[in-house]
């Protein structure tokens, strides 16, 4: 049986691409094994599947003096012994990387050993643990045409991104039944991510008596950001976070509001959804989520603003746009060559399997 060892963590994004991977690599008759951190947001999510799951001491790697970078190279050390002995023990045919820090022991000890590594990089440039990864991959698999660039030339692979299968099958009448909305008003659907995004939420909750005039409202606004005083207004409904229902919500949406991670916006391509994107500020990051926005927004996509310009004319504004011009951004999003990420990048294991 071929065996794929999966890794990524320190986030969701660095495991539900590895997730949505999954259930196509089991029908090609894949063993799976997942080396992630010991205790990260991973190990739960991996071990709901009954993936067997390895643990591994990982440090995060900083551009900034933080007191932490005296003992974290020690962790980093004391991974990659952990990833050399669990190759060793699991003997993969195959390692697929998806980011994080806990992954760079993982595929250097994997390098080390001659398996062939394939690295996913989901932002338009890649991330510092990617970067150490990068020298130690057989092939580095990228989402955007503009990150190709940033990587070897030999070892680059443009596919997409890896999307979870169970979104594309949504049904609109349930979402109906679910949040309670009537079918003669359009739905906005607005994603401020698992943690939530107290700008994003602010901007939408400052216009919602307008919004709610021509639109209903769901509002996915992330854990601990519900907020009371809208219970029960018509037309309005707010979750920390949901995960079985979700397709059904997206079936449901018009159009989607949401922050710019690269996840979320390959799903919002993938599924056709117009979108008005609204980019992490590059004071809270390194201004990843804003190329990714501008790309998507190059391609006809999306429709981007940026927090710093948000106000409730504005904001109200481009959703209108974005509405009565949303046939446009579908047949857009409709001619992207990157529908299939999963065959694109499972063919590349084949391939090395093979050899």
């Amino acid at each position: 049986m071929k065996h794929i060892v999966l890794t990524g963590g320190g986030t969701a994004g660095h495991v539900t691409p590895n997730i949505a991977m999954i259930p196509r690599l089991k029908e090609l008759g894949y063993k799976i094994s997942y080396i992630g951190s010991y205790d990260g947001i991973e190990k739960k999510l991996i071990e709901e599947l009954d993936i067997p799951y390895y643990g591994i001491s990982s440090g995060k790697l900083r551009r900034y003096f933080d007191v932490k970078n005296f003992t974290d190279p020690f962790k980093v050390m004391k991974g990659l012994f952990e990833a050399k002995k669990l190759m060793k023990q699991l003997k993969p045919d195959v390692v697929f990387s998806k980011g994080g820090f806990v992954t760079v022991p993982v595929v250097v000890a994997a390098s080390r050993k001659k398996i062939p590594t394939f690295i996913h990089e989901s932002d338009m440039t890649p991330g510092l643990a990617n970067k150490l990864s990068i020298p130690f991959a057989t092939k580095v698999c990228c989402n955007f045409p503009e990150t190709v660039s940033h990587l070897p030339a030999d070892k680059a692979v443009l596919t997409g991104t890896p999307i979870r299968q169970e979104l594309l099958t949504g049904n609109p009448e349930k979402a109906l039944e679910f949040t309670g909305f009537t079918p003669d008003k359009p739905v906005i659907l607005v994603i401020g991510g698992s943690l939530g995004a107290v700008a994003v939420n602010d901007a939408v909750r400052a216009i919602l008596p307008e919004l709610l005039k021509e639109f209903q409202v769901i509002h996915l606004c992330g854990k601990d950001k519900l907020d009371e005083s809208l219970k029960n207004t018509q037309g309005y409904v707010q979750y920390e976070y949901i995960k079985k229902e979700l397709a059904d919500l997206f079936a449901l949406s018009s159009i989607v509001i949401s922050r710019a991670g690269a996840n979320a916006i390959c799903e919002l391509s993938a599924l056709n959804k117009p979108n008005l994107l609204i980019p992490l500020s590059a004071r809270a990051s390194r201004g990843d989520q804003i190329l990714n926005a501008r790309s998507f927004e190059r391609l006809g996509y999306s429709k981007v603003l940026e927090e710093e310009e948000i106000t409730n004319g504005i904001l109200l504004d481009a959703i209108h746009d974005l509405y009565e011009n949303r046939e446009t951004y579908i047949t857009a999003m409709s001619s992207s060559k990157h529908k299939d990420s999963i065959e694109q990048i499972v063919q590349l294991f084949e391939e090395a399997v093979s050899k």
